[in-house]
């Protein structure tokens, strides 16, 4: 038995991070009855999750072992939407939280570009040349960015910002753009990203992120981050919109369904994109 829930939890091992029961059984070569039975099992002791489109780590795989701070719940409430993020667009999705200053992957969504996007479940990456990481830093005090990075932040690549002062412009762009953080070729080469935090009452405590090819148009997709985002965010605090600034109406907004509001940020204008998106001299986005 200790042996098949091994061979069942190798399969979870590579880049992509949900399974469906076929695909266990394929990859193990077990029997499809003892595999589904093996998967309940590792379900019940919280090895791995079981969602309505397949099977991901869990909080003992992820090496949560339960104390989780939270994250178990912000997986749950998030699960769904990237789902629905990655079978719409093709991209891959992740949802992660800042540690300290780095990020930590809780999710990832594949599809074909999986194998080609350097991120693992229960991985982790400097927040500052993330867009990830970038997206949640801007809604932090500038005094508490400084102290979780430091004086000196180190360049991945070329492209990667190497200076706090340059970060915190970034941050104010960002802020500037409804909390939209992207990055091109600054984690890895040849790899774009865009990004939204989810936003509590005292802060960041998530976010969403698709990720391409570095020639990805991912202006067309960044309104369904943010809408995954914020409906993520309305989920864990269903409160929080009612008592924003804009009392009513602002609750009101909150009230709305999932479609209304994929709907209203799918028709985000050119010109409202072109607002949104700072752009540098070379034509990149910061």
């Amino acid at each position: 038995m200790i042996e098949r829930m091994t061979l069942i939890l190798d399969a979870f091992s590579g880049p992509t991070a949900r399974l469906t029961l076929e695909d266990v059984a394929r990859r193990t070569g077990l029997p499809r009855s003892t595999a589904h039975r093996i998967l309940d099992q590792l379900v019940r002791q919280r090895w791995l999750a079981h969602h309505s489109f397949g099977y991901g780590l869990g909080q003992r795989a992820l090496g949560l072992g339960g104390r989780d701070g939270g994250h178990g719940r912000v997986r749950e409430a998030a699960a769904p939407l990237l789902h629905e993020l990655q079978v719409t667009t093709g991209l891959v999705a992740h949802l992660a939280v800042l540690d300290g200053a780095e990020v930590y992957y809780l999710d990832k969504l594949g599809g074909r570009l999986a194998a080609s996007v350097p991120s693992r479940v229960g991985g982790r990456a400097p927040a500052h040349c993330t867009a990830l990481g970038k997206a949640m830093l801007a809604w932090l005090e500038p005094e508490r960015v400084d102290a979780l990075l430091g004086p000196e932040i180190t360049r991945l690549t070329s492209r990667t910002i190497g200076e706090i002062r340059t970060l915190h412009q970034e941050l104010h762009r960002i802020r500037q753009r409804r909390g939209l953080a992207f990055e091109r070729g600054e984690s890895f080469p040849g790899i774009a990203c865009v990004a939204a935090a989810i936003r509590g009452p005292e802060g960041p405590v998530a976010g969403i992120s698709l990720v391409g090819d570095i020639r990805a148009p991912l202006e067309n997709v960044a309104p369904l981050v943010v809408t995954a985002a914020r409906e993520t965010s309305r989920i864990l605090f269903p409160g929080l919109g009612a008592t924003t600034r804009g009392g009513g109406r602002a609750g009101a907004r909150a009230r709305r369904s999932a479609a209304e509001r994929g709907a209203e940020a799918a028709t985000w204008s050119p010109e409202t994109m072109n607002r949104l998106l700072a752009v540098d001299g070379r034509g990149d986005w910061m």
